[in-house]
């Protein structure tokens, strides 16, 4: 149509191994939204191909295993939190007495029982980005992409979904993490992918690329 075309990705080979928390690193237009709306479908590639869970991520099925959170949730704002957890249930076909179950143990889970009856419209960011995390999470996937899952939100908030990703991975949950934040990703992730320019610089456990090896200490009385 007339439009600038932009490369967003070059040739990235990335696997995520079950059971693990990748994180995945990059300053903004360095390919981390690219790379996620590949995985589930939202984009094609115009070379090469992806796989999510050993198939199409076009698949409705393996959509179904499949849970998202993107980097700004948009939901019908007359529906109270446990109403809105209910309502994805429904299209996910749970039960009704299993998703009420569900819907208080997320609630709970990401702390957010007390306002299970407010309208998420009134929720601040920090609120919405939790509620948000309960959504992904209510299909009860066996793999879990995060765009951004802390912004916004306060140092209590981070830690509790921090120590919630590592309760997923301690249960064989796979998560793929996108974020700004280096912190986050020191904490909970096994290995880190760093993008820039669509290219992947650097890839290797977070110990590793964070290790100095070009420095020498001495200490002296």
């Amino acid at each position: 149509w007339g439009r600038p075309r932009v490369h967003a990705l070059k040739a990235l080979d990335l696997e995520v191994a079950r059971g693990e928390i990748l994180g995945l690193l990059g300053p903004n237009g360095s390919g981390k939204s690219t790379t996620i709306k590949l995985l589930l479908g939202l984009l094609h590639p115009t070379s090469g191909s992806a796989k999510v869970l050993g198939g199409s991520p076009r698949d409705v099925k393996l959509k179904a295993r499949l849970g998202y959170l993107p980097e700004e949730s948009n939901f019908y704002p007359h529906l109270t939190a446990e109403e809105l957890l209910l309502f994805f249930a429904r299209i996910f076909s749970i039960p009704v007495k299993e998703a009420r179950r569900r819907a208080a143990d997320l609630l709970r889970v990401t702390g957010l029982e007390a306002a299970s009856k407010r309208p998420v419209g009134e929720f601040s960011k920090g609120m919405l980005r939790r509620i948000g995390l309960a959504q992904a999470l209510v299909n009860a996937p066996d793999l879990l992409i995060l765009d951004e899952p802390t912004a916004g939100m306060d140092p209590l908030g981070t830690r509790e979904v921090k120590d919630l990703l590592i309760d997923l991975r301690r249960r064989g949950k796979t998560v793929l993490l996108s974020s700004h934040l280096l912190a986050d990703v020191e904490d909970v992730c096994d290995r880190v992918a760093i993008l820039h320019e669509g290219r992947l610089c650097a890839l290797g456990a977070v110990q590793a690329l964070l290790a100095d090896d070009q420095r020498t200490q001495i200490t002296a009385d």
